[in-house]
């Protein structure tokens, strides 16, 4: 198929509702079905002798769990979790087909669909760029094309950056609202207006114990913010306000987390 040609209607596309029941039709008919609620097209296996690692991340912005099909597709997910503008993700969402050459069908299932929270969609592919041959970049291509035609974003990613990974690995593990205490959130917030250490700002505001916990929730959150590429989180690290306002307001930039 030449990718310049690609038309919606040429796509097939089929997925499992909410209620488990598999809808098929083109995907000019289907685009504007809300795939970030939808179940997974297929099943995570778990057997011995597994290759790879399947899983479910609970996902902070969805308040639940979305699987994965390996320790990239979770970092990657952990990564859509964290960007503020991501409002809603779901894994293997549906299953793309088209005709190939000679006619035969081309099958691809992308590894996940996301909302934005100005309510574009962007679909993810996440493959590493020494695991993509011929058949994969085909693949890829028509998928983007196919995006394209009904006003989706695609991105194909593969391993992030070392140092940002386990940095936002470790906030992830605060990013769950019970760790949420308002009064010493608002605290915070105060003491890291101007931009000062990490631990120096922590004892300004009480223990250590009690404080740094809601202080990696605040930077989950881009209510603080600090360079997660610079280095590994320290006591040093510098702390600022970031880009979200506490209390739920909004986000100003997005972190392109995905693509980067």
């Amino acid at each position: 198929m030449d990718v310049r040609e690609v038309s919606a209607e040429d796509i097939g596309l089929e997925y499992v509702s909410t209620a488990g029941v598999r809808e098929r039709g083109s995907l000019g008919r289907l685009w504007p079905v809300a795939f970030k609620s939808v179940r997974p097209e297929r099943r995570f296996p778990a057997f011995r002798g597994q290759g790879n690692w399947c899983g479910w991340y609970w996902s902070a912005t969805c308040g639940g769990h979305v699987g994965y099909e390996s320790w990239l597709e979770r970092d990657r997910l952990m990564l859509l979790d964290f960007d503020p503008l991501v409002t809603g993700m779901a894994s293997q969402p549906f299953r793309l087909s088209w005709a190939g050459s000679g006619g035969k069908r081309v099958r691809h299932t992308p590894d996940f669909f996301v909302r934005r929270a100005d309510g574009t969609g962007l679909v993810v592919d996440v493959r590493p760029d020494e695991r993509i041959g011929p058949g994969d970049a085909v693949k890829f291509a028509v998928t983007a094309a196919a995006c394209r035609s009904v006003g989706w974003d695609f991105v194909r990613v593969g391993t992030p950056d070392g140092v940002l990974m386990a940095n936002v690995r470790w906030l992830a593990g605060y990013r769950h609202p019970r760790v949420h205490r308002p009064e010493v959130a608002a605290r915070l917030v105060k003491v890291f207006a101007d931009g000062r250490g990490l631990l120096a700002g922590a004892l300004r505001v009480g223990d250590q114990i009690a404080v740094l916990p809601v202080l990696f929730h605040l930077l989950w959150r881009r209510v603080l913010a600090v360079d997660l590429e610079a280095g590994l989180l320290s006591a040093d690290s510098r702390v600022r306000l970031g880009m979200v306002r506490e209390g739920g307001g909004d986000a100003f930039t997005s972190t392109a987390a995905a693509s980067g």
